[in-house]
């Protein structure tokens, strides 16, 4: 494995860490803060919605520049954020802390994925971008009971002086062993933005990764009350559950990778059919605890599997842009919204804390359909 990767990959943990932390710090920030927990929320909306701005306009500022040289300024940025959100003496500046550090979020992904790809030969493409993402997903096993047992220990700022020195060694993996060549832009910047959003088959992927996304987040946003209200586990129970679908999201994106280098098109519609399949069946079965532990890793399992493919398959559309492949993150941000806002709309409507999981299942269905048009077109003009 390239030094590189391996760079990416601390470099994606490190921001996986800052987005899932927060989840089992917001009542000690909130209590420390004086703040009410609608506010402290915003930490986590607000981040969100900085990681879809930034992913779109920090790569189009940056377009022109050489890639390696980006990424640095990227985590430079990350580190920023994190050091803000340490020294935070308020709300307001805790904040602006998390916003800073969501700016770099998606344009890091975007532009790392197609760093990554330059660092080994084109049929491992797939498992180099797969790779750069095993730190977000290895953060998301990690992230939540780390800012825990950090926070319980040392106080919430003690979690964000972790990730800042995080942040300091990424950045420094990132300017030693990513050669410079890898993030030369090869091609006229204008032309290949303009190219990768006049081509089909771009917005048709961004519309499958949004769809796929959201069926599978805006379904797990309601899984705390889908195991305690319906399988019926106890409280205690959720932070080994939630360990249970991060190592599925490890497994999947390890073997999406694998399997999209072979057969990318024919990978990305079996992982999209095997997650509205698990959504389905998880609707179905939640009230059994051992199927809803086997379902909730088989959501992690194949709500990962597609995104290597996702990535490789719109920055190769787009000819190579990094626009094109950050605006896949941003892609992933919205879906995961609109998913958590339909599951709860559904929740609302009286359907029970099953119905995000059937609500899942057919924004799912509706990414597979887009999927199968997309390769279909593909094909077609292939031949």
């Amino acid at each position: 494995m390239p030094a590189g990767l391996v760079a990416l990959a601390l470099g994606g943990f490190g921001i996986g860490l800052t987005e899932f932390v927060i989840a089992g710090l917001l009542p000690q920030m909130s209590d420390d803060l004086d703040v009410s927990v609608a506010a402290a929320g915003w930490l986590i909306s607000g981040y969100a919605l900085s990681v879809a701005v930034g992913a779109i306009l920090l790569t189009a500022v940056t377009t022109r520049f050489n890639r390696k040289t980006v990424l640095v300024g990227l985590v430079a940025l990350f580190v920023l954020g994190n050091l803000l959100s340490a020294c935070a003496p308020n709300y307001a500046v805790l904040l602006a802390g998390r916003i800073v550090a969501a700016l770099c979020h998606g344009s890091f992904f975007g532009i790392g994925s197609l760093v990554a790809r330059r660092l080994v030969a084109p049929e491992r493409a797939s498992r180099a971008v797969a790779v750069m993402f095993a730190g977000l997903t290895i953060a998301n096993v990690l992230g939540v009971p780390f800012g825990a047992l950090v926070g319980e220990r040392w106080g919430w700022r003690a979690t964000f002086w972790a990730i800042t020195a995080i942040g300091v060694l990424a950045l420094a993996a990132l300017a030693v062993w990513v050669p410079a060549a890898a993030g030369t832009v090869t091609r006229a910047p204008g032309a290949s933005v303009a190219h990768a959003f006049r081509s089909s088959q771009v917005w048709l992927t961004l519309a499958a990764t949004a769809l796929g996304y959201g069926g599978m987040f805006g379904a797990f946003t309601y899984i705390a009350y889908t195991f305690t209200r319906v399988s019926d586990f106890s409280g205690t129970d959720l932070a080994w559950l939630l360990i249970v679908y991060g190592v599925g999201l490890v497994a999947g994106n390890i073997a999406g990778g694998r399997a999209a280098d072979l057969d990318r098109d024919r990978t990305l519609m079996a992982a999209l059919a095997g997650l509205a399949i698990t959504l389905g069946l998880f609707g179905l079965l939640a009230h059994s605890q051992i199927a809803s532990v086997a379902l909730v890793f088989s959501l992690g399992f194949f709500g990962f599997a597609s995104v290597p493919g996702m990535i490789t398959r719109v920055t190769d559309a787009a000819g190579g842009a990094p626009l094109a492949a950050s605006a896949n993150v941003s892609a992933s941000n919205v879906g995961n919204a609109l998913g958590a806002w339909l599951g709860g709309l559904a929740i609302s409507a009286g359907l029970g804390y099953t119905a995000p999981l059937y609500v899942g299942a057919a924004i799912v269905l509706a990414a597979l359909a887009i999927m199968i048009i997309a390769a279909r077109a593909a094909r077609s003009h292939a031949l």
